[in-house]
């Protein structure tokens, strides 16, 4: 959603925006109103209230325009955009995402910390569940390095969990990775992720957010950024989550903006795969190596392709079994035939290779 007549923004012009975009009860949807029906952010602002309310505004919205704390915070945010690396996007500017400007409530702004030009390539983003299995977590790995190898820049959320798994893994290869911020980007949530965030912005990657630079976290902010996620990229893929998982809200909103959605399948004992296959069932593609996703996006591959995937050939047959699903090393014993001591011998000999790993009782095959 951009504006039809592209101008440069002001100093004066911006500050007014940055005053507007602080009002309590001011959406994407009525920021838009008013400029247009202004003309600018300037004008806007010092309007009489008679023509905010005109409009629809609500009353806390009017009153608090002309206050100290929105000036100061606007102040604030200009001071912000002084250092080295700190950015913000506008809907109507050139340099704004063209994908993300597609969506019905694209944010009207935008700050960045990092490299904004990396929001112009080819994203695919990834989530999944904050409190992720280790196979979940090793095959986010795996896959974002494949992808960020292919060539697509890796969008998540930088919550616990997927998110941190994908981000680091493209970092690791040299990849490019995107974190869309539930907060603003002085009050980081959740403060483990905070050294990852740093890497990103430090690497040539970026971080960004559409609240002001204070928001703290709110539970109704994380629903809200999900759609810049999705809205980013060409496709969101779902490594592992619950039926109740905010992951599936991200896939949701990418069917409706009209990304592709993926959805790994895992075990049907494992409660972290039933909101995939639910995902599934409502018609995402389902994925088993890179290349299903690739085809889906057939076009958009900048790179080689990497060859990893998520159960890479081998012919050890338990490890064939545990990709299937995680078991004991009795049940191990008893779908393979094998005795339980050369099961056993088998699993230790996995285990230091690190490509197995027991959780709870279970063994689970690790993606390398």
């Amino acid at each position: 959603m951009s504006l039809s007549v592209v101008t440069p923004v002001s100093p004066a012009e911006l500050e007014a925006r940055l005053r507007l975009h602080r009002l309590p009860e001011l959406g994407p949807a009525r920021f838009k109103k008013l400029l247009e029906a202004f003309g600018s952010a300037s004008k806007a602002i010092s309007a009489p209230a008679s023509a905010w309310r005109s409009l629809g505004l609500p009353l806390a919205c009017t009153e608090a325009r002309r206050s100290t704390e929105i000036r100061d915070g606007a102040a604030h945010a200009l001071a912000w955009l002084e250092r080295p690396a700190q950015h913000l996007l506008m809907w109507d500017q050139p340099d704004y995402p063209a994908l993300l400007a597609q969506i019905s409530d694209a944010p009207p702004l935008l700050f960045v910390a990092g490299n904004p030009g990396i929001l112009e390539k080819p994203q695919l983003a990834m989530v999944g569940s904050r409190r992720a299995s280790r196979p979940g977590m090793d095959t986010a790995a795996a896959f974002s390095r494949s992808l960020a190898g292919a060539g697509f820049v890796i969008t998540s959320g930088l919550a616990l969990g997927i998110d941190a798994a994908a981000h680091q893994a493209a970092l690791d290869v040299g990849g490019q990775t995107v974190g869309v911020l539930g907060t603003g980007l002085e009050k980081f949530y959740p403060q483990r992720n905070r050294r990852l965030a740093d890497a990103m912005i430090a690497s040539g990657s970026a971080v960004l957010s559409e609240f002001p630079l204070d928001a703290g976290p709110s539970a109704s902010n994380f629903p809200r950024r999900n759609r810049i996620i999705s809205g980013l990229s060409l496709g969101v893929l779902v490594v592992e989550a619950s039926v109740a998982s905010g992951s599936l809200i991200t896939a949701r909103l990418a069917a409706e903006q009209g990304r592709e959605v993926f959805a790994m399948p895992g075990s049907i004992h494992h409660p972290g795969a039933r909101g995939c296959h639910q995902l599934i069932r409502d018609g995402a593609v389902l994925v088993e190596t890179i290349e299903h996703i690739l085809e889906a996006l057939r076009g958009w591959q900048r790179l080689p392709l990497s060859t990893e995937s998520y159960a890479p050939e081998t012919t050890h047959p338990l490890l064939k079994l545990l990709h299937a699903a995680p078991l004991t090393s009795e049940a191990l014993a008893n779908a393979s035939g094998w005795a339980l001591p050369k099961v056993l011998a088998a699993l230790t000999e996995l285990e230091m290779d690190g490509r197995a790993v027991c959780e709870s009782g279970r063994w689970f095959a690790r993606v390398s």
